[in-house]
């Protein structure tokens, strides 16, 4: 009898710019095109250095999502481009997905999310991306290079 297993794609790069976000900023990232791989779900790291002080405000780094269906049109006013966005209150973005960051100093707040697919009700949209917001009372470190944005589609493969 054949068994349905995962098969994970290699890490890819996101492109977003967050060097130096300030609090209360948000950006979103270039939108990651799911029309040719057809990824089921999608795995999204992040590690993101926060400059040194201690944390206020929520304390957290939100991660929304959003997505198209047509690949042209993305839910709110995202624009699927690297770019600052001003998150709507209340937003029609999907999420979010807490990175608390309840430390002082400059560290370093690492975060795997699992499903992207479970944002969209189970269903990876032919395009997304997601969107970054610093309510840490810090500023994200200045060195790009310093911060990690990868993600790893997943489809089904047969054994």
């Amino acid at each position: 009898m054949a068994e349905r297993k995962l098969k994970f794609a290699s890490s890819a790069a996101v492109t977003i710019t967050l060097a130096s976000l300030a609090q209360a900023a948000a950006r979103e990232c270039t939108a990651i095109d799911n029309s040719n791989n057809l990824y089921l779900d999608a795995v999204l790291y992040l590690a993101i250095p926060l400059q040194a002080g201690t944390p206020g405000s929520d304390k957290a780094i939100y991660v929304w999502f959003y997505g198209s269906e047509d690949g042209t049109n993305y839910t709110d006013n995202a624009t699927g481009s690297d770019a600052a966005v001003t998150l709507r209150s209340p937003t029609n973005l999907r999420g979010p997905f807490v990175i608390a960051t309840p430390d002082s100093g400059a560290l370093t707040y690492k975060a795997v999310i699992g499903s992207v697919a479970a944002f969209f009700g189970g269903v990876l949209p032919r395009k997304w991306g997601f969107v970054v917001q610093n309510m840490t009372n810090l500023t994200f470190n200045a060195t790009e290079g310093s911060l990690i944005k990868t993600y790893t589609g997943i489809t089904e493969t047969i054994a």
